[in-house]
């Protein structure tokens, strides 16, 4: 585990290293107290609050690997193990493909990057503070009730991380799957995928992954990448 007081960001700071061609090995975390242009998925900025968990791995990818898209179910896996070990008491749920929410509440993102054979995973978690979003709700644990160490969630993170990689290589996508869905929101949750404006419900993960959206009509679409939010009832008529 590398600790840094400030940077502009660990994803962009593991990147320029492979870039450079140095090795990161796996299991190698860069974590920083501070960031001062953390990025989340489309471009978003992500909140550098002291306190909070930021941080960044590497993963080499070799051949028999399952689809490098897949991890981003495998570091979500990791991620709510991780949390729930540490504070069991929450109502924390994986949102599809990569956000952790909490009482439908987004208090942790992850964002992957590749360059070459290695990806970048960057996670970020509010542990103490959360910044305010135009477009969803957001919580930090704290608020929740679960005060969380920072060194220690970093920890109980790359442990987790190690584990369900190990998973994800030797067993294959399916059983990342079966781990996924009792951390993911309940089968029925009404979603939308924000880029096309598809309303439907939660209907699983296909074996491959991807999510399966259920139309008014009955008709199950699959989606493999996209932007998707939990869809707010309308209120009164």
């Amino acid at each position: 585990m590398e600790r840094v007081a400030q940077t502009g960001s660990t994803n962009a700071d593991l990147l320029a290293r492979l870039a450079g061609g140095e090795h990161v090995g796996e299991g190698h975390w860069l974590v920083a107290d501070r960031q001062t242009a953390g990025r989340g998925r489309l471009g978003r900025g992500w909140n550098d609050g002291q306190g909070n968990f930021m941080g960044s791995t590497v993963v080499h990818l070799t051949a028999g690997d399952p689809s490098p898209a897949t991890l981003a179910l495998v570091a979500g896996v990791a991620l709510a193990k991780a949390v729930t070990a540490m504070a069991p008491g929450l109502d924390a749920r994986l949102k599809w493909p990569n956000d952790l929410l909490v009482d439908g509440a987004k208090c942790a993102g992850i964002l992957m990057e590749r360059t070459g054979n290695a990806v970048v995973i960057g996670i970020g978690v509010n542990l103490v503070a959360a910044p305010e979003l135009p477009d969803r709700p957001t919580a930090a644990l704290a608020a929740k009730g679960a005060v969380l160490d920072r060194d220690r969630f970093a920890e109980a993170l790359a442990i987790a991380m190690v584990d369900i990689l190990w998973t994800w290589r030797q067993e294959g996508v399916d059983s990342i799957v079966r781990a996924w869905l009792p951390q993911g929101h309940p089968v029925g949750t009404p979603l939308r995928v924000s880029e096309q404006g598809i309303d439907g419900s939660f209907d699983g993960l296909a074996p491959d992954g991807a999510l399966r959206l259920r139309r008014a009509d009955g008709e199950v679409m699959l989606i493999h990448a996209g932007d998707v939010e939990l869809r707010r009832p309308v209120e009164g008529n």
